[in-house]
């Protein structure tokens, strides 16, 4: 992974380099932000940034694969009579040699070393790599309490000496550790641990603060025990302070500590920084946790010779354990705050610099104002600055920075001359020295020069607009959220040409072909003699029998057992397709049991076969001997035409009905959770736009889009709302890309218009070819995924038509298909086309949104060679050539 990222690191300084520039104002590059008309500045020392990355990511992991990887694997607390393990691993290339290793006078080897030894070998595009790893083992006793440290073990690597890391290892007074105690008749559940054994503590790292002064606050517990589980956690809701959670671990964690000359198993459960927002003694409540603890008990003695085997037992019981409310005292700020303060309290630093400090008159640029540091950042309020009065000033935009924030004010001087900013001012508390600290810049000096637009007279009580528009009144407002719950697909992601959708293009021809196969096999097997004697079988030993029932009736003893010999004979004849000559005992014998007949249901039929030949020529049997030999005739064809039949049945079908269910299953529940979520999500958001909380409203239904899903619909909501918050550029942005999802959306494209109509610029599009437009016209009638459908619904209507060609008994209905099969073809291509036309212009790049207030466009890259030509504002729709 780092040398794909090298490589992409080294095609972006390439690109950097050739002078390729994105045209918007605020550009992301190398984890830094900066502004389009300084990036040329910058664009040696990023450079070089680069460049030493790519060195640093591709020669660093090459030494590290020639030294031996070594760990040292021991615990950095035990009790005084426990017994612990020490294990040290070396992993290589090679097998090391020459290991030496020694405890030391303060802990005794009760047993090692154990020596363990794997290899691996893998291979990459040919590349053969063998891997050795060697473990020491080791059981140590403490002789004595204290903290100490091991020594090093040395090995020898290919001639080269190494040594291990020298692990330091506390051993405390503690003789239980590791031991569980078993209780003497407990009063309760509760009663049977001890509040020394499990505990949890809300610890601060400060108890006495001023009002805004970041405290740290730190959720442990402590055990002894065997947990196996949590319940019912409540945690302080910690009033009267700004909290955000700063860790809140999914897989719990245990770690050794000593607490009291004890050793517990410490583990973190939650994190907070809370700052303070009101003055006087803040409670913090307590922190509840319900853990259910497996304990050991013994049970009464029996007399039984098994209960030294049964004697212990474990239960499970339920124990809360709390923490103790915390008070902080919260001191107020000192009287004789600037004008300046900016509610920081704790250790900053500004920085205060221009994009541009030589422009022209309407030209657009930014003062940025940056303040890091440490204290209450998250409440950092942005510095008032003052601007001359011929500037116009939007309002500014903060951005969060690594331990700061970042305060934009980008303005447009709308007269020429020298101007001054006023130096920035920014005011904190300083609770270290226990005073206000006022930081300020230098007086920035503006050079404006005299502008194009400035020539023009300008009559008294006149305003003049850099961009004139025409207006076009297309409505009072935008159209109204889409209420109800949208289809969610993933993001990208289109039916067009899915695995899905060639998976049923493939079935829709496994079936033709299928079809096809069948029925020539149909005629093939009408034309099979034999094939057709071994299906009628059964119905020709029916018909026999029948015929032998009426001899029966009429008692004709020698007509009776001919006819009954002729259908058993004649039915094995027939269903193994033996012939006369073949029909011996042995060989029936055989063949019946090579089709599934057991030997008992074979026996059963030569029986019956020696019964009627023997009749046939000594014809001494009654009319009741007739009858039982009639009916075991009948129960011996049907027990033998079942067992063949079964032999010939495949269970592949209902096992793949099996899979096939099992995994749709699988499927269904993996996407269950992410679709109550997005559920959940979309209904907040609808409530929300209807009460008119349009910020809660864009953030649920974006964190459907961070989920991975979209849909117009969704698209169109987060668009509504961003124009209700005023922010017409997303809005558009938006609007865009439920129309890209769906061309046919007439709800955001009616949006979309009235939102361009309040845009402040103007560009006239170029008309572009006439059978292009006719082309995207068209494929815009239907969604992508409806062209999909019906270009496979197309295609099974030529498979259907190419059956008749093929299969068709005159030359009419073969001229039918033909015709049929070719238009339905061109239809299908044609249908599949447009489906691609439309998932090729989702996945484009070469259309954007101006979302900066202002961004100017420059005449060529970098700030000393080029001049503004114009200023471009939020909102506008631009096509990126290059």
């Amino acid at each position: 992974m780092q040398y794909i990222k090298a490589i992409i690191c080294l095609f972006e300084v390439l690109f950097y380099s050739i002078g390729i520039f994105p045209a918007d104002t605020n550009i992301n590059y190398g984890g830094e932000k900066y502004v389009a008309p300084e990036i040329k500045t910058e664009r040696k020392e990023l450079v070089m940034k680069r460049l030493i990355s790519i060195i640093a990511a591709i020669v660093l992991p090459l030494m590290a694969l020639a030294q031996p990887d070594i760990k040292v694997k021991a615990p950095n607390l035990v009790g005084i009579n426990e017994q612990f393990r020490i294990t040290l691993e070396i992993s290589g290339e090679d097998s090391p040699s020459d290991f030496s290793w020694t405890a030391g006078d303060d802990f005794q080897v009760v047993w090692g070393p154990q020596k363990g030894t794997s290899r691996s070998i893998t291979s990459v595009n040919g590349k053969r790599t063998e891997t050795s790893s060697t473990s020491y083992t080791y059981i140590l006793l403490p002789k004595k309490t204290g903290k100490f440290q091991l020594d090093a073990a040395s090995f020898t690597v290919k001639g080269k000496k190494y040594t291990t890391d020298r692990p330091n290892i506390e051993v405390v007074q503690d003789s239980d550790a590791g031991q569980q105690q078993v209780p003497d008749q407990p009063k309760s559940q509760q009663d049977m641990v001890s509040d020394d054994d499990i505990f949890m503590r809300l610890t601060l790292n400060k108890r006495n603060v001023i009002l805004g002064e970041p405290v740290t606050a730190t959720l442990k517990i402590y055990q002894r025990v065997n947990i196996a589980g949590f319940e019912n956690a409540r945690f302080p809701d910690f009033n009267g302070f700004w909290s955000q959670e700063t860790n809140a671990p999914t897989n719990i964690e245990f770690q050794r500590e000593n607490i009291n000359d004890k050793i517990y198993n410490a583990a973190l459960i939650r994190s907070w920084t809370l700052i303070p927002q009101q003055a006087g003694e803040i409670k913090i409540d307590p922190a509840e946790l319900v853990c259910l603890i497996n304990i050991r008990s013994q049970r009464a003695p029996t007399g039984s010779i098994f209960d030294s085997f049964f004697q212990d037992d474990y239960q499970t019981i339920r124990k809360r354990i709390t923490t103790p409310a915390v008070t902080v005292k919260v001191s107020q700020l000192p009287a004789g705050a600037p004008a300046s303060f900016g509610g920081g309290v704790g250790n900053y630093k500004m920085d205060v610099t221009l994009t541009r400090d030589s422009l022209m008159t309407h030209d657009a640029a930014s003062l940025i104002v940056t303040v890091t540091g440490t204290g209450n950042v998250a409440l950092l309020e942005a510095p008032k600055v003052n601007f001359p009065p011929d500037f116009e000033v939007y309002d500014a935009k903060t951005q969060d920075v690594s331990s700061g924030k970042r305060f934009e004010y980008p303005f447009i001087p709308r007269s020429h001359g020298d101007f001054v900013l006023d130096p920035v001012k920014y005011s904190y508390y300083d609770v270290n020295a226990g005073k206000y600290v006022t930081l300020a810049s230098e007086a920035l000096e503006i050079k404006v020069a005299k502008g194009n637009t400035d020539a023009a007279p300008v009559q008294s009580g006149q305003v003049i607009s850099s961009n004139r528009k025409d207006v076009k009144n297309i409505g009072t407002d935008i159209r109204f959220i889409s209420s109800s719950r949208p289809r969610l697909s993933r993001k990208a992601h289109f039916f067009a040409g899915s695995t899905t959708f060639w998976l049923i293009a493939a079935a829709l021809s496994a079936i033709a072909a299928a079809i096809y196969l069948a029925l020539r096999a149909g005629a093939k097997r009408r034309a099979d003699v034999a094939g057709t004697k071994n299906r009628t079988a059964t119905k020709m030993a029916r018909k026999r029998l029948s015929q032998a029932g009426i001899f029966l009736k009429k008692g004709l003893h020698t007509a009776f057992y001919e006819e009954l010999h002729k259908t058993v004979l004649g039915f094995v004849s027939d269903k193994l397709n033996m012939d006369i000559s073949e029909m011996s005992k042995e060989n029936i014998a055989a063949r019946l049991k090579d089709n599934g007949v057991s030997d008992a249901l074979a026996a059963e039929y030569l029986e019956l076969l020696d019964s009627c030949e023997f009749a046939r020529y000594a014809p001494a049997a009654g009319n009741e001997a007739m009858n039982t030999d009639y009916e075991k005739a009948v129960e011996v064809i049907s027990a033998m035409d079942g067992s063949m039949s079964r032999k010939r049945k495949s269970s592949t079908s209902t096992v793949a009905a099996v899979a096939v269910i099992m995994f749709s299953a699988h499927a269904a529940s993996a996407s269950a959770a992410v679709d109550v979520q997005a559920d959940s999500l979309w209904q907040a958001g609808v409530e929300a736009y209807a009460d008119g909380r349009w910020q809660d409203a864009r953030q649920a239904w974006s964190g459907i889009e961070e989920l991975g899903l979209e849909s117009k619909e969704l698209y169109y909501n987060i668009g509504n709302a961003c124009f209700k918050q005023d922010d017409p550029a997303h809005a558009i942005l938006y609007f865009e890309r439920a129309l890209r999802l769906d061309p046919s959306y007439d709800d955001a494209r009616f949006n979309l218009e009235y939102a361009n109509s309040m845009i402040q610029d103007k560009i006239e599009s170029v008309p572009e070819f006439f059978l292009i437009s006719w082309t995207r016209s068209l494929s815009m009638i239907c969604p992508a995924d409806t062209w999909a459908v019906m270009s496979l619904v197309m295609l099974a209507l030529c498979l259907a038509m190419v059956l008749l060609f093929l299969l068709g008994h005159s030359s009419g209905l073969r001229k039918t298909g033909f015709g049929v099969a070719v238009a339905s073809l061109l239809l299908a291509l044609l249908c599949f086309s447009m489906a691609s036309m439309q998932k090729k212009q989702y996945h484009k790049d070469d259309m954007a949104i101006v979302v900066s207030a202002v961004s100017p466009v420059k005449s060529s890259p970098g700030n000393d060679a080029s001049r503004d030509l114009f200023v471009l504002h939020e909102g506008t729709k631009l096509k990126i050539l290059d």
